[in-house]
């Protein structure tokens, strides 16, 4: 895809910022490396080889008899007598003493006398999921050691597991929530501002009314009949956050309504659509841009605000705001404390830098060598 002239003086600027551009860097490989959580943590095996045949339980559910177990439900992988199965091709002893079938069968090829055809299983760099509960020797939560890297949390599940999971799930929040709410914000602010008059009146009544019902007493309610999840909560969070570029969009409308170039498109005969999109919304996006990064952040904070008094996702979900919580109340276990305010830190810290990167890249004022 080639850039026009413009796009590409646009992303020279970008890249000059280069406070911007290795955040962009930096902020893209953790993404990418989130969006892949269940390749880097989890309790299942990436591939399993059994009996010369490969498996992918990270994809698909097989039952414990598919290794020549006895249970018809899905194999649960972390115990040894399942592993023990798939390495010495669903030998019976496993279940008499697995360890030392396993020994056998890795170091000879035979259990009990007899030839086998061994299998093996890779796992992924952290074996734990963010639900995962482990066995740990002492109390939860235990302090960071060579099986848990950041610790446990108070139910004996891995805190970096849920940091990956929680990042992916915090950030793909916000972009969701940022995008619905800016599209909302600015179609209403350009309606307002280009038309005027009685429209203008209406919507200014409209977000007065609108924005005076408290957002979090609703989401109270909301919570309390039905369970909340991801989509629900986004749709609440719409519903109020619209507001916050509308005006902002509508004071740049009505700024620019009466240019010398638009009222010449109007005398053209130029269709309001092709003038509010082509001729003054471009005009807008610096403001509205400039506001990007507080939306983000904004989404973040509230997110993890909401999981830490009890009102957001269901705590069956990874949430950066419920380690928070934890850390409030084992004050104990510093490690949650840190791991979480370091969490926050370099997330948000990274996010404004690209944002400052992208609105200075879009203002046509400044020009970075």
């Amino acid at each position: 895809m080639v850039l026009s002239p413009l796009n590409q003086r646009r992303w020279r600027n970008f890249r000059a910022n280069r406070r911007a551009f290795w955040s962009l860097i930096v902020f893209s490989i953790l993404f990418g490396l989130s969006l892949f959580a269940e390749l880097l943590a989890n309790d299942k095996p990436i591939v399993v080889s059994y009996r010369g045949s490969l498996y992918f339980p990270i994809f698909k559910m097989y039952p414990e008899t598919a290794f020549g177990g006895d249970f018809k439900t899905e194999a649960v992988y972390r115990d040894i007598e399942v592993q023990c199965l798939i390495i010495a091709a669903g030998s019976e002893t496993c279940f008499d003493d697995p360890e030392a079938t396993i020994a056998s069968a890795r170091d000879s090829g035979t259990v009990d006398g007899e030839t086998v055809e061994t299998g093996w299983i890779v796992w992924p760099l952290i074996p734990y999921s963010f639900n995962t509960v482990n066995d740990i020797q002492g109390a939860a939560p235990s302090p960071p050691d060579a099986q848990h890297w950041l610790g446990t949390d108070d139910t004996a599940r891995d805190v970096l597991a849920r940091v990956i999971y929680g990042f992916r799930l915090s950030i793909l929040y916000a972009l969701v929530v940022t995008f619905l709410t800016s599209m909302t914000g600015v179609a209403a602010g350009a309606v307002q501002g280009y038309f005027g008059g009685l429209t203008d009146l209406i919507f200014q009544r409209v977000i007065e009314i609108w924005g005076a019902i408290p957002a979090l007493y609703v989401i109270i309610i909301v919570a309390a009949i039905v369970p909340m999840n991801f989509w629900l909560l986004v749709l609440l969070m719409l519903l109020f956050n619209w507001m916050s570029l509308a005006g902002l969009v509508r004071a740049e409308f009505l700024r620019a309504r009466n240019f010398e170039y638009v009222r010449a498109a109007r005398a053209l005969g130029v269709r309001d659509r092709t003038i509010i999109f082509r001729h003054v919304l471009p005009n807008a996006m610096v403001a509205t841009l400039t506001m990007l990064p507080f939306l983000v952040t904004g989404n973040i904070a509230g997110l993890a605000a909401l999981d830490f008094l009890g009102f957001g996702l269901p705590a069956s979900m990874p949430s950066l705001g419920e380690l928070t919580l934890q850390a409030k109340q084992n004050l104990q276990a510093p490690w949650l404390g840190f791991t979480a305010f370091f969490t926050f830190a370099i997330m948000l810290s990274l996010l404004v830098f690209i944002f400052e990167g992208v609105r200075d890249a879009f203002d046509p004022r400044k020009t970075f060598r």
